[in-house]
């Protein structure tokens, strides 16, 4: 059997509902990597909130950060790094627009910050951002704002997010690619234009001399459509978004919750 490239997803697929990671599905991830398949974390997580997994799986392979906005090998200088940034003059235009699209916060995240709007803990949930509470140097300030983000996340009150997505597209003539993501949350997420993790990933495939029919993808949610798609064989979680489902090949039969990527990976390679 051919050597695969392995994307998975983190929330909702690789991780069960605690953000953990079972040892179960920790020796599985070891095993398949011991006989040459890749598995590269996949995820619209910044570094600083995917590290501990990447470790965990002992993992040496590039990880795509930020939705396909950061392609890079953890904790080395590597030649073929790539990131992405969105101009920052769309942060403060949004920012300045906030009341507009019903924002509850607006956040420019980068590699190893991020600025947010309201740091009202009520409404912005810390752990969105890897942090246990918001300190005075989160808070966003238009003078802070010297450098291009990597993405620009939101959660807004309009009743339907994805009709949201397809109006801050059009008004900013699809110079960003806006999509959605934290399940029942009406998170809203915008990387630069035709940026998605199968971006990432056809990028990663060239550097490493391989086919997309060697790709395999898992993932749960409407920003893993592009990957699912773009893969040779793309699947969806039991517990995935439906809106996911039509670009899967296959739906597993377990949720993240009952090691569905651990049990597919045993079945198709160990």
């Amino acid at each position: 059997m051919a050597h695969k490239i392995i994307a998975v997803d983190l929330d909702g697929t690789l991780l069960n509902s605690q953000s953990q990671l079972s040892d179960f599905t920790k020796e599985t991830i070891k095993k398949v990597a011991q006989k040459g398949h890749k598995v590269i974390i996949t995820t619209g997580r910044p570094y600083r909130m995917a590290h501990q997994y990447y470790e965990e799986l002992g993992l040496d392979t590039p990880m795509i950060n930020f939705n396909g906005s950061l392609t890079h090998l953890p904790g080395k200088k590597w030649k073929f790094e790539q990131s992405l940034t969105v101009d920052k003059s769309f942060l403060i235009d949004m920012v300045a627009r906030e009341e507009e699209i019903e924002a509850d916060f607006i956040a420019g995240e980068y590699r190893n910050k991020f600025y947010i709007t309201n740091t009202n803990e009520e409404i912005a949930n810390p752990q969105l951002f890897g942090v246990n509470a918001f300190v005075p140097e989160n808070q966003f300030n238009p003078q802070l704002v010297t450098k291009n983000p990597s993405v620009i996340l939101l959660q807004t009150r309009a009743e339907d997010k994805y009709a949201l997505a397809d109006q801050m597209s059009s008004f900013y003539q699809h110079e960003l690619t806006i999509n959605t993501w934290g399940g029942p949350l009406n998170i809203l997420e915008c990387t630069p234009k035709g940026v998605h993790k199968a971006f990432a990933l056809k990028y990663l495939l060239n550097i490493m001399n391989a086919d997309r029919k060697d790709l395999i993808a898992f993932g749960d949610e409407h920003n893993d459509t592009e990957m699912l798609e773009f893969a040779g064989t793309g699947y969806a979680m039991k517990n995935a978004n439906a809106s996911l489902l039509p670009f899967a090949d296959q739906q597993l039969g377990l949720t993240n919750d009952q090691d569905g990527v651990a049990h597919e990976l045993m079945r198709l390679f160990l």
